[in-house]
């Protein structure tokens, strides 16, 4: 990705306030590419980045006030504002964000907005709860008419619960007093209590820097203090902090979270998956002393609201989220964490396509601070910035508190092969064993939910797949059904082939996660095995009990798909099996290598991270793929180094820029025109400067019908000064795309599916 640097003209303020009379833009939170032009009505007074109700069509809409009127439609034609906010303004810096993602992405600027007013209820002033407290000259009272003796037990509970001058909302003081609602109401008639008002506060109001952090060491210290400095110097940098699994990342740069609100500003820390932000809850909270606020899919609507208004007032100091979480309008932004860089899930494939980790660094530099990109194995694009200096590398050799890297071994599927039907080896059972009775615990991890991936006929080869995408169905015997990943097709099994009508000839192919945990439980039946998948822990409420039972020690044997890759901390865990290593090679994907090494890596770390030293076997039939062997041997960087020459051969990124076109519909013959008349005029050969630029293409995406659409596929590579948007712009747009037909422009693509 090309970062634009903004200067200091950039940066300032573009809209003063209007007054009555005036014409201002506002930006409207929908698929449209340009702000509005409205009258400023008599009485009001507006300016850039007000949040403001005007009409659109037949309704009134929250929208934002963007800028200077555009003066293209006579005045008499427009529409005014209906209503203010009285609530803080979107900070220019933010704006200007929005406009540059709009841009980069080539998505509409309302919709990219609207990411950031994506709560417009946040908006409105929170209405206020009923607590309960002590009636304020209740006290003197009793104790002078001797009342207490009239209260009966219940009531009693009641009144030395609040006698601590706290207000409690209804059911707290069920819950504290044990006591019933009614008990409560008896007492506000009595005139015992009294009702208040209260409002939520925002989350992560108060967090104390100045607690006592982790005993660091010496690399540790010496990454804190540099990113500290950095903070001090209130200009834009990027720090790759590159540390072993286990090597204390997240407490080395919980110092620079600290040094940023010593300095008030507001705090960022992006996680690929919401799994991980149990285990960071807690650690957070030990270190400041209060809980992060969060920012996911799964929040409630209240939740949502508080946290959104908390960010934009400047009241919430530190937010803990998914990718969404980067464009919430936060009032001072000071720091940036992306940890996990590398990972696939920064990626929004729908709807506006971004890469988090990229944006946040464009985040950065137009704040003028720093943001941290932390992995234990980074992504080849991210060390290539440090290789050439544009990112401070920080690097964190050892484990935390002596622990030692696990010891990884090569298991040659061809020679130690399973029994039929299993998918264990006898090596790899044989080392459970012992494991198991030092009282150790084992993961098994395999990358692929359910029971098996494909499901055919043993009479005439029919297999099961998905009559709306282009894949296999995916039995999982744990619901007696077939299921598509992709679109989330489901349907029984049948008992006749669909072919043949032969009787109970279905055949489950390959392992998944129900499969494996099957063969465990056979092989060591007085143990407790465990699925740990998002099938098994749907909601985070189970995540966490399921992740409980496995630090408790109920747990010796854990199933686990990429979930658990990452981010957890089993002081016990002291094997680690990958069932097949191979999996993630199959297909054509640019990063397929990359991602292999990067998921295998991360999954390793999990073993022996405290003081029981750690091992871990990988299952492969191609144990001499460069890839094993660099596993194997702990050579990192010289893989790094060999993928990069690779792509460096290949004119690919890091090397060269891409962009992928996705032509999609529900009429095939349809899809297959559009894209073969984009492929007609697509851009070839050298542009006007001089620099290289091809398209490949059309062909069928290798899910080349998904959700019932099919789609086809270019790929535009260029040199990388090539402003790309600009050309991919006039290409696409000098054509009319029918409305039954559509067009995704995807800006560095990191799937090729």
């Amino acid at each position: 990705m090309q970062t634009t640097f903004l200067n200091d003209q950039d940066q300032e303020d573009f809209a003063p306030d209007h007054r009555a009379g005036g014409v201002v833009s506002v930006l409207v939170p929908y698929p449209v590419d340009k702000a509005y032009d409205y009258v400023v009505p008599a009485g009001m007074v507006v300016g850039a980045g007000d949040y403001v109700i005007v009409p659109l069509g037949n309704r009134d809409i929250p929208a934002v006030v963007w800028g200077t009127a555009a003066g293209d439609v006579p005045a008499k034609k427009l529409k005014a504002i209906v209503g203010r906010y009285d609530f803080p303004p979107m900070p220019a810096v933010q704006r200007k964000f929005l406009d540059w993602v709009a841009d980069y992405t080539m998505s509409p600027r309302g919709f990219v907005m609207k990411m950031s007013l994506s709560v417009p209820a946040g908006l409105e002033p929170p209405a206020p709860a009923k607590g309960y407290r002590l009636a304020g000259d209740i006290l003197a009272d009793i104790k002078a008419d001797g009342l207490l003796r009239h209260l009966n037990p219940k009531q009693r509970a009641v009144y030395d619960l609040l006698s601590d001058g706290h207000i409690r909302r209804l059911g707290e003081i069920g819950d504290e007093a044990g006591v019933g609602t009614s008990v409560v109401k008896t007492l506000l008639k009595k005139g015992v209590v009294e009702e208040v008002d209260i409002y939520s506060p925002a989350p992560c109001r108060n967090p104390d820097p100045h607690r006592a952090s982790a005993d660091l060491s010496g690399d540790q210290q010496q990454a804190a203090q540099t990113m500290q400095a950095l903070l001090d110097e209130n200009a834009f940098h990027t720090v790759l902090l590159d540390g072993v699994t286990g090597a204390g990342k997240t407490e080395t740069y919980y110092e620079a979270v600290a040094h940023a609100l010593k300095n008030d500003k507001q705090v960022l820390i992006l996680l690929p998956e919401i799994a991980l932000s149990n285990a960071f809850l807690e650690r957070f909270k030990a270190r400041f002393g209060c809980a992060p606020a969060l920012w996911h899919s799964h929040l409630t609507p209240a939740q949502r609201k508080n946290t959104w208004r908390g960010v934009a007032s400047g009241e919430t100091r530190v937010v803990i989220g998914a990718r969404s979480a980067l464009f919430l309008p936060y009032a001072d932004l000071g720091l940036i964490i992306v940890d996990e860089e590398h990972d696939p899930a920064y990626k929004q494939e729908d709807g506006v396509i971004y890469h988090a980790r990229d944006m946040a660094v464009v985040r950065a530099s137009m704040g003028k601070f720093p943001v941290v990109l932390v992995s234990a194995t980074p992504s080849l694009e991210t060390i290539h910035n440090a290789w050439n200096g544009r990112y401070h590398h920080l690097h964190l050799k050892a484990r935390f508190g002596g622990a030692m890297l696990p010891e990884i071994h090569l298991i040659d599927m061809r020679s130690d092969k399973p029994d039929r039907q299993n998918f264990i080896s006898p090596t790899l059972r044989r080392v459970t064993q012992e494991r198991l009775e030092a009282g150790e615990q084992v993961l098994y991890f395999l990358n692929r939910r359910g029971y098996a991936p494909l499901t055919l006929c043993r009479t005439c080869g029919h297999r099961m797949a998905c009559p709306r995408c282009t894949a296999w169905l995916v039995e999982h015997k744990s619901g007696g059904n077939l299921q598509c990943h992709h679109c989330g097709f489901s349907q029984r099994l049948p008992k006749t082939c669909p072919d043949c009508n032969d009787e109970h000839s279905f055949a489950a192919c390959g392992p998944g996660v129900e499969r494996i945990y099957e063969e465990a439980s056979a092989c060591f039946p007085d143990k407790h095995v465990m699925i740990l998948a998002s099938d098994t822990a749907e909601s985070n409420e189970e995540l966490k009990a399921m992740l409980a039972q496995i630090h408790s020690g109920a747990v010796d044997i854990i199933i686990g798909t990429q979930i658990i890759a990452k981010g957890h901390h089993f002081p016990n865990l002291t094997l680690v099996g990958v069932i097949d290593a191979d999996l993630g090679l199959a297909g054509g994907d640019l990063r397929a290598a990359e991602r292999t090494y990067q998921l295998l890596h991360q999954v390793a770390g999990r073993a022996g991270r405290a003081q029981k030293k750690g091992v871990v076997y990988l299952q492969s039939f191609m144990p001499d793929h460069r890839i094993m062997q660099a596993m194997e041997s702990g050579a990192r960087d010289e893989f790094l180094e060999a993928e990069s020459w690779e792509r460096e051969q290949a004119h690919m990124p890091p090397y060269s820029r891409l962009a992928g076109i996705i032509v999609s519909g529900r009429e095939e013959a349809q899809v297959i025109a559009v894209a073969k008349q984009l492929g007609r005029t697509s851009p070839q050969g050298m542009t006007e400067s001089g620099l290289s630029i091809q398209t490949l293409g059309p062909a069928p995406a290798p899910l080349a019908r998904l959700r019932g659409r099919y789609r086809y596929r270019l790929l535009v590579n260029a040199d990388k000064p090539v402003n790309l948007q600009k050309i991919v712009r006039e290409w696409v747009g000098g054509f009319k795309i029918p409305s039954t037909v559509r067009v995704q422009i995807d800006i560095d693509p990191q799937s090729f599916l």
